[in-house]
């Protein structure tokens, strides 16, 4: 039962170095010693199956010691996304009846006197909620059960698809950063480790500074990270001969600047498909088609219902955390609706043609659109919002908002911006809020999101408007 095949790799580890943070090198043997003490201090202080504990922890040994010591005890594991208001956080420790951990509480567990090490995690309990953005109001939380994560692929070379096979020979030494209780970050960490390599805390955590600090040969980068490390190249290079793989998630890349990034950086960019609900479902090699997200594993299912794509993972979450109308939308007969609209080639490639909803992807956080302007609307000043998405350099995707004014008020656009941050968080705020006469319509009537998503800002007349000249944008 998970995390077993973690701790019997670390237990037959020896002096491998498996974590090295700054000039602290933790070998396999240090780091299982690390987690038997931990997760005996959790078990003496009440935490076993079907306890809830969250944790907000920095990148460090002891943090990765203290996830899989958690996932020992059978706790039912969360970690805190970042940039959650105090509302959101509260709400999800009150919601989830859990106990937070932090670094301070995990320096005294490490100080734990050591007991024996045994999984007690039981199949049908909740091992892991794994928390959306929150764009929606309060974060949603994707539950795997024990069952659902022992299946995963990631520490059990013999289920490797060839995908991964390929990455996990170019994992030597992993770029760590941000948080290691991240769905990605963690699990590319542990097929570092059953890869034979090594994860590095990343001091500082920027690209390319760390890459060429450290000597990685791996990390994980959102889009807007990779064009921003492109044009760095490009105006500034440096000696990045280190690097093996970068695996690109979080939005969609799209071909022309993944030609651009493998043309600069060379062989290296390995761009994955998933979702929080599902874990991967594909993954392009270098070398596949730049159109698509390449070949789903074997394991994976797929099924197509109106150019939507359902999926069926071994490893996929079961159901969002106490929400069942949620869970009723989005899990479906053992189906996980993607609310991706998509398309398998013959070739035997998946590619993505569009979305069935309406989410904006910002450095690799979901944002919904509604709620973003149901909290605009919210302000006297404003009498319509909407909110849409564009390609941006830095952060994959971004927010733009549209605001039509009360007749006499004038929306202060800073204003409108900090709203959004201080209700949905920062990652929710829009780049951009302009102040319209009136939103375009579309033949049916309807506003035409469209037509903004267009819009040059500059020139643009709408059909029934007055011309943009009256506009206010920060």
């Amino acid at each position: 039962m998970w995390p077993a095949p973690v701790l019997e790799l670390l237990a037959a580890g020896g002096d491998r170095p498996v974590f090295e943070d700054g000039g602290r090198v933790v070998t396999a043997e240090q780091m299982y010693s690390l987690i038997r003490r931990i997760a005996a201090g959790l078990r003496e202080g009440g935490i076993g199956p079907g306890c809830g504990v969250a944790l907000r922890l920095g990148v460090n040994a002891s943090a990765f010691a203290a996830v899989i010591a958690a996932f020992t005890v059978g706790a039912r594991v969360s970690g805190l996304p970042p940039g959650l208001t105090r509302g959101q956080l509260a709400h999800l420790l009150e919601r989830d009846d859990a106990v937070l951990i932090d670094d301070a509480t995990v320096a005294g567990l490490a100080d734990h006197p050591a007991g024996p090490l045994f999984t007690a995690g039981r199949a049908e309990d909740v091992a892991r909620i794994i928390y959306t953005s929150g764009s929606t109001g309060n974060p949603k939380g994707c539950a795997q059960t024990y069952e659902a994560m022992s299946a995963a692929w990631a520490a059990q070379p013999h289920l490797w698809p060839p995908a991964i096979a390929e990455l996990a020979r170019r994992l030597d030494r992993y770029l760590v950063f941000g948080s290691l209780t991240s769905q990605v970050m963690l699990e590319y960490g542990i097929l570092t480790l059953a890869a034979g390599g090594t994860l590095v805390a990343a001091h500082p955590p920027s690209f390319p500074e760390a890459i060429v600090g450290h000597r990685a040969t791996a990390s994980v980068i959102t889009v807007g990270k990779l064009h921003q490390l492109v044009r760095a190249q490009q105006l500034n290079p440096v000696d990045l001969s280190s690097l093996k793989a970068l695996m690109v998630s979080g939005s969609p890349l799209e071909p022309g600047r993944l030609r651009e990034a493998l043309d600069v950086l060379g062989p290296v960019i390995f761009h994955g498909y998933g979702q929080t609900e599902t874990g991967m479902i594909s993954m392009a090699v270098p070398g596949d088609p730049l159109d698509s997200v390449g070949r789903p594993p074997a394991v994976t299912s797929l099924r197509f219902h109106d150019g939507e794509l359902y999926v069926r993972t071994p490893a996929q979450a079961g159901f969002y955390w106490q929400d069942p109308e949620g869970s009723a939308r989005v899990f479906v007969d053992g189906w996980v609706r993607t609310r991706d609209l998509a398309g398998l080639g013959e070739d035997g490639c998946l590619r993505l043609l569009g979305r069935a909803r309406d989410v904006i992807i910002v450095q690799a956080t979901l944002v919904y659109a509604g709620p973003v302007e149901r909290v605009l609307a919210t302000d006297s000043s404003v009498a319509e919002a909407y909110v849409i998405g564009r390609p941006d350099d830095e952060t994959g995707e971004a927010i733009h908002a549209y605001v039509v004014p009360v007749t006499g008020r004038t929306p202060d656009p800073a204003m409108l911006r900090d709203l959004v941050a201080a209700h949905l968080g920062a990652s929710a705020a829009p780049k951009s809020v302009t102040v319209i006469d009136r939103v375009p319509l579309a033949p049916s009537g309807k506003p035409d999101k469209a037509a903004l998503a267009t819009d040059d800002r500059l020139n643009r007349r709408w059909p029934g408007t007055r011309a943009p000249s009256a506009q206010r944008t920060v």
